[in-house]
Formats: structure tokens, sequence, C-alpha cells
């Protein structure tokens, strides 16, 4: 057959694995270093005021008892809190104006954006101008004109979600753009800007 010679196999012990004992002490510091740390914070942090007393309530027994007990009754110690909202006091035209000045100012702005933008950029002014309308809507309009002013918020509202139906719908946007720009110039005008 052949005349070469197999080497010999034989078995040598394996090497020893790396101490893992560094890392672990690593983690085990890490560890307790963050615990100190949380618990340093809550210690400055958690109001330490003194705790509530506890009041004593009466209890229900499930057996009837032959003898009266008397009932412990709690006296409150604070009156009762009021958390009824404090009366809106009705504002002046001129301080409405001056509150709503600067939305109606970037409605115009934002109407300007939209007859230059195309596709998703208008539809995203659109929607800011709608969520612009939400914060005008949110602010109490004198009572001298609350009534005309919910009236243009309503019709501003409605042009510009033909507004931003034209515009998904990638069709001639002329007409409500001038329908929106003519509701904001209403609005404009019932506050004197």
């Amino acid at each position: 057959m052949t005349d070469e010679q197999q080497p010999d196999l034989r078995w040598a012990p394996l090497p020893p694995k790396p101490s893992n004992r560094g890392r672990i002490w690593l983690i085990v510091g890490i560890v307790i270093a963050v615990l100190a740390i949380v618990g340093v914070l809550l210690f400055l942090f958690l109001p330490r005021g003194a705790a509530p007393e506890p009041v004593a309530s009466p209890t229900a027994s499930a057996t009837p008892s032959a003898s009266p007990t008397p009932t412990q009754t709690a006296e409150p110690t604070e009156p009762p809190v009021q958390t009824e909202a404090p009366p809106v006091v009705d504002p002046s035209v001129e301080a409405f104006r001056t509150q709503v000045a600067p939305r109606l100012q970037d409605a115009a702005t934002g109407l300007d954006l939209v007859a230059n933008a195309t596709g998703q950029d208008a539809v995203s002014i659109v929607d800011q101008l709608q969520f612009d309308l939400q914060s005008l809507a949110d602010t109490p309009a004198p009572s001298s004109i609350r009534t005309q002013w919910d009236d243009g918020l309503s019709s501003y509202s409605q042009q510009l979600t033909d507004l931003r139906s034209a515009l998904s719908a990638g069709s001639s946007t002329t007409a409500a753009l001038d329908g929106a720009r003519t509701a904001l110039k209403n609005l404009d005008d019932l506050v004197g800007r």
C-alpha cells in the first residue's frame, strides 16, 4: 500500500478560558453606582412633608351586636375646595384684536404660500392653517362680535376644507383659494385689522 506515515494524533489540553471577573465586577460596580444615583435623586426630589393622619372610619360588622356601638364621624379639617372655573372676562375688541392679529397675519401668509405651492406641500400648509384656525376658535371673542366671529370662523373653516379637497384631488384651486382669502378678509375687517 502506501509507505507514507500517518501523523499520530495526540490529545492536548485546551487552553484555559480568559477570566471574566474584571467584566463582572465592572458591571456590578456600574449597577451599584446607578442605584446610588437614583437613591440620591429620590431623596432630594420627593416631598418629605408630614404624612396625612389616618382618619378612623366606621366599619360594618357582619353579625348584629346586642349593644349599640357609637359611630365615629370624621370632621373635616379644611373647607371643601371650589372647583368651578373663574368667570371668563369679556375682552375688549382692541384686546381681542391684539390676541388674534398674529394668527390672522399668519393665515394670510399661509394662503400666499399655498398659491405658490403644489401637491403635498400645499396640503400640509392648509393642514397648518386649519390647526391655527382651531387656536383662533379657542380664543374667547368679545360678546359684541361673538356671533359674527363664530360665523366668520365657520365660513373660513369651510373654505379651508374646500381648498384642501381641491388640492388633494389635483383640481383647480383658484376658486377655493379666493373663497378662503375672502373669508379671512371678513375676519380681518370684523376685528378692525
